[in-house]
């Protein structure tokens, strides 16, 4: 098998350009990779082609790609979204699972080919959709882990219903024991995955770290190996090998007790996965669109996308509702599993070669799996918007819902007194008299410097969702963000920048996920003795039609001091880059 290095080459520079257009028009990278392989594929321009080389660059690049989700994401997280995925994945499956048999029957389809159809409908693309989540940067949200193991147990599910239909269609009668025997081999997969991560990789790697094995290289070819392991264990248990590999990912995550060295590896992995092999992927993934089925079954082919989209987010919406997270979520939630993608296609192509589908329906669920995926990012950022825009999008952090502000000067203090009317707060500085005032106002406060690991640890780091950078130095404030990100995978992080022109420092932030805490500069120490003398005072103002102009105004005038937004009970930093609504509430500082 030769790779043809110039096609490669070409997929790869049409990845690039058509991802980093649909990055300028506001959606996620993958739309512009999967429209690309249309367009400039087999199925319109043909300038572009696949090949056995470049198939299994794809195969490789997705489970990579698996593999850097299930690293990103915490399975502690994952377990506490179990009830919610449970339930999507439930009404994700049911509802166009009965009206893929429903519509096929219709049409005049066989009983086999109708229950077949139904199934590849009620799929949920695990790759696909991670991706998307990776492109709108929520991998940290509850949807993002009901998404997640919503989809685990979807293509669990369909996979057990695919080795019932294939054993019915080939003996011409159910054998139940072909069934019991896959459910018994996806249950021994979960359990030696379970035994490996948790007994066997934790002992193993401290080994490794003891006889001196733990270079980032040697690390790095490690778990790329164990990914391949574990993906090959989910094929014997007739799984997709990606669920395999995000399995190992999760397991992986845990293993690596170096924080920062699991950063280092999960960045790497990123960069193969995402930079390099996934986009082949979802190019190629394109070019399996043919356009005859407009011609030839064009009824049952809108009958059939319909049916796949409504019936799996309002079904998953439905039954979504008992996890009491509200219809807005299980909308989102629903749209976001709307995608099909590499299971669907994988189950598609064995179907057309047992001779349970044809032809004309093997492509309609191919273009199918291809239009579903491409509303995804679409809608899916229609709904997290809407669910941000209403304060509903829920950042999951275990274990990790206190706020650590850094400095502890008059300006922190009354910012810490906000935050403390809705959960645990501390300020850490280096200044004693600091530290005396805030704890005489009945906060928490401990003296140290915010750049040892110790005082950090002391400040209750480890159990922090936000961190705020408030010291009168903006490089410190950086540098603490840098450290909290690198070491303790503090989920917020928000740096003060003092002056103009900190481009550098910006930069940094953004290469750690963190923001600045405003959208201009301001003067803290100005700030901090207005208050000291008694020349600055606290203010609430109530957002109206036009007190949001007015707020911005005063602000840039540097006339007042914005600290948190009000909703309800809900609290949030201003200055996020969020539009305020009518009706909020802006905590301020303002001259007196």
């Amino acid at each position: 098998m030769e790779l043809d290095i110039l096609n490669l080459f070409l997929v790869l520079l049409a990845a690039w350009l058509g991802g980093q257009l649909a990055i300028r028009l506001g959606y996620p990278a993958v739309l512009g990779e999967l429209m690309t392989g249309i367009l400039l594929g087999p199925p319109l321009l043909g300038l572009l082609h696949g090949s056995p080389g470049v198939a299994v660059l794809a195969e490789l690049g997705v489970l990579l790609m698996m593999l850097y989700i299930g690293m990103e994401i915490d399975p502690r997280e994952l377990g506490k979204a179990s009830k919610g995925g449970i339930l999507a994945a439930l009404g994700g499956f049911l509802l166009p699972f009965g009206l893929g048999y429903w519509v096929v029957q219709e049409f005049g389809g066989t009983v086999v080919a109708g229950l077949f159809v139904g199934m590849a409908m009620g799929v949920t693309s695990l790759a696909t959709k991670s991706r998307i989540l990776v492109d709108l940067k929520i991998l940290d949200t509850r949807i993002a882990h009901v998404m997640m193991a919503g989809a685990l147990i979807t293509d669990t599910l369909s996979l057990i219903i695919f080795a019932g239909i294939i054993s019915f269609a080939t003996s011409g009668s159910l054998d139940v024991g072909a069934i019991a025997l896959i459910s018994l081999k996806v249950s021994l997969f979960f359990l030696v995955s379970w035994l490996l991560g948790l007994k066997v990789f934790p002992p193993l790697y401290r080994w490794l770290q003891k006889v001196g094995l733990t270079g980032r290289t040697f690390n790095a070819t490690l778990i790329l190996l164990i990914a391949l392991a574990f993906a090959e264990l989910a094929h014997l248990a007739e799984l997709h090998g990606i669920l395999g590999a995000f399995i190992a990912g999760l397991l992986l995550r845990e293993a690596i007790a170096e924080r920062k060295l699991s950063h280092e590896l999960t960045g790497l992995v990123k960069d193969v996965s995402l930079g390099f092999l996934a986009p082949i992927f979802f190019v190629t993934a394109g070019f399996q669109v043919s356009f005859e089925v407009f011609q030839t079954d064009l009824t049952l082919f809108l009958i059939v996308i319909l049916f796949a989209t409504l019936g799996k987010i309002i079904g998953t919406a439905l039954f979504y509702l008992p996890s009491g997270y509200g219809w807005r979520e299980g909308l989102t939630v629903g749209a976001g599993m709307n995608g099909r993608g590499a299971v669907e296609i994988v189950i598609a192509g064995i179907g057309l070669q047992a001779g349970i589908i044809t032809q004309e329906i093997f492509s309609i669920l191919v273009f199918m799996a291809i239009s579903t995926t491409a509303t995804v990012p679409v809608f899916l950022k229609w709904g997290v918007e809407w669910l941000r825009q209403r304060n509903e999008l829920v950042r999951s952090t275990h274990g990790k819902d206190g706020v650590l502000i850094v400095g502890a000067g008059p300006v922190a203090r009354l910012l810490a007194r906000e935050f403390a009317r809705v959960g645990s707060v501390t300020l850490l500085d280096t200044n004693e008299e600091n530290c005396r005032a805030a704890q005489e106002m009945g906060l928490n406060a401990t003296h140290g410097d915010a750049l040892e690991d110790t005082a950090l640890r002391d400040a209750g780091i480890e159990n922090v969702g936000l961190l705020i950078g408030l010291t009168p130095n903006a490089e410190v404030n950086v540098l603490v963000a840098k450290r909290a990100y690198e070491e303790f995978l503090t989920p917020e992080l928000y740096a003060l920048l003092i002056t103009e022109g900190d481009s550098g420092l910006y930069r940094q932030l953004e290469h750690i996920k963190a923001h600045p805490l405003y959208r201009t500069s301001i003067n803290l120490n100005n700030w901090n003795n207005r208050l000291r003398n008694n020349l600055a005072h606290e203010v609430v103002k109530r957002v109206t039609a036009n007190g949001v102009e007015e707020i911005e105004q005063q602000f840039n005038r540097g006339e007042l001091l914005p600290l948190v937004v009000r909703r309800g009970e809900n609290i949030r930093l201003y200055g996020t880059g969020d539009d305020l609504q009518e009706g909020e509430e802006v905590v301020s500082l303002t001259i007196a």
